[in-house]
């Protein structure tokens, strides 16, 4: 039999952490930080964890022998898969024993290595030492006595990806986080058509649109992007995560085509410059002529921000004040003091092009954003597409791939998404944190 025991993602959207034992082989599906358990207990950044004992008591790392560096055991682990760099999935790697090794996408390997070069490394976000073995899809990856299929799929960050993972009871799938309406859902076909060739003992797939599904597509939202843009005769500012290449892509696209130049931090473009040299990628230089590097103002810069702000198209405050009318600048609630010194003309706008806040940390965090946009006379949009795959596609997938046992995780409506699958000729199973499940 095979066992696999829910330790985070449970009830909760994100946090995935799940144990699959077959046999002597223990493999962990993704280790990442639980951001709703961790909103119970603290207060970032005036009440943040100094030690990994709270963490224990409130669960938010599991108490699982041989895990952990601050452990004596020896590694109680053969690996750990991670299906992308999204700190939901990822972050906690932190805490875990340099000995076991963590299988990943290159392209995952990279983003986690710049987010460490280029963050502030700290008690719960530091990956030195990490053994990041990177896999492409076409690979075998042999973990114990497990071999593991891995698959790109589509989602909001580059190289994510689904796991066929073939046990000696059959194949169990385990598809992280994906969607069939970004740019390359052929991606996300490739894994269903891998994972439906022979019927999986169990599936483990997020849900997490179960309710608030919003069907787009990034199609629409460059399409979206260049309209508002062109529009605007003042200053756009634009919120996007820094790794999402599919949103800098439609940013980049739609600025050139409203005839302006697409600002990025110097952090997205160190990142920018490691992403590019992957041919698979196909993402644009941070040299590229119509990419202007924003340089903020501080008194000491690392190295690594001195190297990228050695170069021509770097642009300060006082140059990006001028060309209001002629850039699109990345700016989030962190670097509106910036805006002081740029200071808007008025008729342009900002685009919030990611979630909005669906917590009271976040709404707080809003107001201010929304404090500072009255201010300097800048509406806001938000136009966005979902990194998740929409209900109607995801229960269509779940028919074609039929497993034995379907686990819904990564969403807050576990019991919702088994009602919605029942006259599937699948049996629903909503996990319980902590409980061990014999498949096959």
């Amino acid at each position: 039999m095979v066992r696999i025991t829910f330790y985070g993602g449970v009830g909760e959207i994100g946090g995935n952490k799940i144990l699959l034992e077959d046999g002597d082989t223990r493999i962990m599906l993704d280790f990442g930080m639980s951001f709703e358990a961790k909103r119970k207990y603290y207060a970032v950044p005036f009440l943040s964890p100094r030690t990994h004992e709270p963490l224990m008591e409130f669960g938010l790392l599991p108490k699982v022998e041989g895990l952990y560096e601050f452990e004596e055991d020896e590694p109680s682990l053969d690996g750990v898969l991670l299906s992308h760099s999204h700190m939901d999935h990822s972050q906690y790697v932190t805490f875990l024993k340099r000995e076991i090794p963590v299988y990943c996408g290159e392209t995952t390997k990279t983003i986690l290595t710049c987010l460490m070069e280029t963050g502030n490394r700290s008690f719960e976000f530091n990956f030195e030492g990490v053994d990041f073995r990177g896999f492409r899809t076409g690979d075998k990856v042999s973990i114990g006595g497990v071999e593991v299929e891995p698959v790109h799929v589509d989602h909001s960050v580059p190289g994510a990806y689904g796991f066929i993972i073939h046990t000696s009871c059959g194949p169990v799938v385990y598809t992280g986080d994906f969607r069939a309406h970004g740019t390359r859902p052929e991606m996300t076909e490739d894994f269903v058509s891998a994972a439906s060739r022979d019927r999986p003992i169990a599936m483990i797939t997020e849900a997490t649109n179960t309710t608030g599904a919003s069907p787009s597509s990034e199609a629409i939202v460059e399409k979206t992007l260049t309209h508002v843009i062109r529009e605007a005769r003042g200053l756009v500012l634009a919120d996007f995560a820094k790794a999402d290449v599919d949103r800098l892509r439609s940013f980049y696209n739609a600025s050139v085509a409203a005839g302006r130049r697409l600002g990025i931090s110097l952090r997205q473009a160190y990142l920018l410059e490691r992403l590019h040299e992957d041919p698979h990628l196909e993402v644009p230089s941070p040299d590229d002529e119509n990419i202007l590097i924003f340089k903020k103002a501080k008194k000491r810069y690392r190295s690594w921000e001195k190297e990228i702000a050695d170069r021509e198209n770097v642009a300060d405050s006082s140059e990006i004040s001028r060309l209001q009318d002629k850039v699109v600048l990345a700016c989030s609630l962190y670097d509106m003091e910036e805006i002081t010194a740029i200071k808007p003309t008025g008729e342009g706008c900002y685009i919030l092009s990611g979630s909005e806040p669906f917590n009271e940390e976040m709404e707080i965090d809003f107001s201010k954003l929304l404090n500072w946009l009255n201010y300097y006379g800048l509406p806001q949009y938000h136009i966005h597409v979902s990194g998740h795959v929409m209900p109607l596609e995801l229960r269509d997938i779940v028919e074609r791939i039929n497993p034995g046992t379907l686990f819904p995780i990564h969403t807050d409506r576990p019991e919702l998404f088994a009602k919605f699958c029942s006259t599937l000729q699948t049996k629903i199973q909503a996990p319980t944190v902590g409980q061990a499940y014999e498949v096959g």
